[in-house]
């Protein structure tokens, strides 16, 4: 049992080491995601490609933050870390992204619903950006009300525009895909 108190410990330490990666991860992997969907759904395109296009934007663009992040670990002019040190930063930012960022696609591959998968999509994705807002109050001095709704306003206005982007889109291109 005291094993597990210590990795529990070891967990929490490593996640307040990490915050700032996880969560712009997190944060990236989500809104990211959700407007492949947006936009897709906004187009009026298939459900396989929603799940084409957000499966591989998902690890495209995981690959890609972590490569920035580590990138930008390596250009600071002070304490700049190793490649080991740096691609923990990466590696945080990509593990962030890839589990918050699958959220919104759970709601394709799961079985149909009273409601439609957009929808799902929107609650899962809202949800998540909510309480990856919220867990910000256990290592910082905001309150987690405050922080959550903060993040789900970015996502929600981002996911908002990809929505729009796509519907105008499709009109304009005359929507035969």
């Amino acid at each position: 049992m005291s094993s597990d108190k210590g990795g529990a410990a070891r967990a929490a330490r490593l996640i307040k080491r990490y915050l700032p990666e996880i969560v712009y991860g997190s944060n990236d992997g989500v809104v990211t995601t959700f407007a492949i969907v947006a936009g897709i759904t906004g187009a009026s395109l298939s459900q396989q490609a929603v799940l084409i296009l957000g499966f591989a934007s998902l690890f495209a663009d995981g690959v890609s933050m972590a490569a920035s992040d580590i990138l930008s670990e390596r250009s600071k002019s002070k304490n700049r870390p190793g490649l080991r040190q740096a691609s923990r930063h990466g590696l945080a930012t990509f593990v962030g992204f890839i589990l918050a960022g699958f959220v919104p696609l759970v709601a394709y591959l799961l079985p149909e619903f009273a409601i439609s998968r957009f929808a799902l999509a929107a609650a899962l994705a809202a949800v998540t950006l909510f309480a990856v807002g919220a867990s910000r109050a256990f290592f910082t001095d905001r309150t987690a009300l405050r922080a959550g709704f903060e993040m789900l306003l970015i996502g929600a206005g981002a996911g908002a525009i990809a929505y729009a982007v796509g519907h105008f889109g499709s009109r304009i291109t005359g929507g035969s895909f």
